[in-house]
């Protein structure tokens, strides 16, 4: 994979983008000369937030949801996250009420147009390596492209990790499929699968998103066969709410059953899943989201 930014225009963004200045891999260079732990121990989670806009009834505008949503995560305080379908305002208003993450990200039209794949991650433990970004169309490398019958620009957001704790890195994958075409949804999956084999094979690779399908799809079958992913949901010791659905449409409280779990935390490599939930927090028939994030907790061996 190329380092950092592949293009002078990604380069033009790099500052407004990041939840802070970029981390030069000097420090990393400097840990890897110390001892590396055998494993490391993740929380992690994927939360399709859903977008601004001014047609949402109340209590579901974003300015009533955004207190809800900093309460869910300090709750669950994941060491890293990935976001879907939130813009720039709310991209940057999440990291303004998480002191404790920073962030990494790209509208899927360049720059801060249009929607992110946002990577969050404790600050205080994690430290980027390397990351990129793509778009899910036969020219992944074409910003805001788009091949397969989709009206929407979809994308990845890609992050290889240091962790200071353990002193052993991770790749952490991001997307949001479409939610129409079916061909969309096939012919990304299989992209994912292609591009996560340029990685480092050495190193786990973890996946969040909001996938438009249901488990048993061919897009998740694709991601199992074809890239080697595990669903943490079925991988998971212990399943909490494994009854729900992940899309609750800011009023199911069911997020339409097993068959809408739509969103999905997977993991390639030696990985171990000890309880994976989907997060049904709701006060007063308010929904922080449409959808339910769904949390892992996680062991990566080396």
């Amino acid at each position: 994979m190329k380092k950092v930014l592949r293009s002078l225009i990604l380069l033009t963004f790099a500052f407004v983008l990041f939840g802070s200045t970029y981390s030069t891999s000097q420090g990393a260079l400097a840990s890897e000369q110390k001892g590396q732990a055998s494993t490391m121990d993740l929380k992690v989670m994927t939360y399709n937030l859903r977008y601004l806009n001014t047609t949402d009834p109340s209590p579901h505008t974003w300015a009533e949801r955004r207190p809800a949503v900093k309460k869910l995560i300090e709750m669950e305080r994941p060491d890293i996250f990935g976001t879907q379908e939130a813009v720039y305002q709310q991209v940057k208003e999440v990291d303004e009420d998480l002191k404790d993450y920073e962030w990494i990200g790209l509208g899927r039209e360049g720059g801060s147009k249009g929607e992110f794949m946002a990577v969050y991650y404790n600050k205080h433990r994690f430290s980027p390596v390397e990351y990129d970004h793509y778009w899910l169309s036969d020219t992944p490398d074409e910003i805001g492209s788009m091949s397969w019958g989709n009206t929407i620009k979809r994308m990845v957001t890609w992050v290889k990790f240091l962790d200071k704790k353990t002193n052993q890195q991770f790749y952490f994958v991001n997307t949001h499929f479409d939610h129409r075409s079916v061909e969309a949804r096939e012919k990304s999956a299989g992209l994912i699968a292609e591009k996560t084999k340029e990685f480092d094979p050495a190193l786990p690779v973890l996946l969040t998103g909001d996938f438009n399908t249901g488990p048993g799809s061919t897009p998740h079958q694709t991601l199992i066969k074809e890239g080697s992913f595990v669903d943490t949901m079925d991988a998971a010791a212990q399943k909490v709410n494994g009854h729900l659905g992940t899309f609750n449409g800011s009023k199911d409280p069911t997020g339409g059953g097993p068959d809408s779990r739509i969103d999905w935390i997977m993991t390639k490599g030696n990985v171990t899943t000890h309880k994976t939930e989907i997060l049904n927090y709701q006060k007063n028939g308010q929904f922080p989201s449409d959808h339910y994030p769904v949390l892992s907790n996680l062991t990566l061996h080396y």
